[in-house]
């Protein structure tokens, strides 16, 4: 999922069972601008690094463990990662979303969809 500055979702993709999200992000930042991008060291590859310099953006992602040239990254910036996880959080409300009852691609992305929608009008989901 790639949300704003506020934590409202802005793009996101279902992928299928234990896909991980690094996978993903280039799609997610295709066509975006912004001065930043945040992310956790999961996304931490040159790949991603080359997409997001493209962009003309700062890539604010802590280096994993196993890069043998650690990149340092804006550690205040980085507080405002957590955002994203708020924005989880918040869908996470929602018993739908937080048991995935859902079997359903088509499900899960029309509630996605629909939380967006009340973030983004700023509408209190709890």
């Amino acid at each position: 999922m790639l949300a704003d500055a506020l934590g409202r979702p802005l793009r996101f993709i279902v992928t299928s069972g234990y896909v991980g999200d690094i996978t993903q992000a280039p799609a997610l930042l295709e066509g975006q601008i912004g001065n930043a991008v945040l992310a956790d060291e999961a996304h931490d590859s040159n790949a991603l690094w080359e997409t997001i310099a493209g962009m003309g953006a700062e890539a604010v992602i802590p280096s994993n463990r196993s890069r043998k040239i650690i990149i340092p990254h804006d550690e205040l910036a980085y507080i405002d990662r957590n955002r994203i996880e708020r924005c989880f959080n918040r869908m996470k409300h929602f018993r739908c979303f937080a048991t995935r009852y859902d079997r359903r691609t088509i499900h899960s992305q029309g509630f996605v969809y629909l939380v967006a929608t009340m973030a983004a009008l700023n509408v209190d989901s709890s």
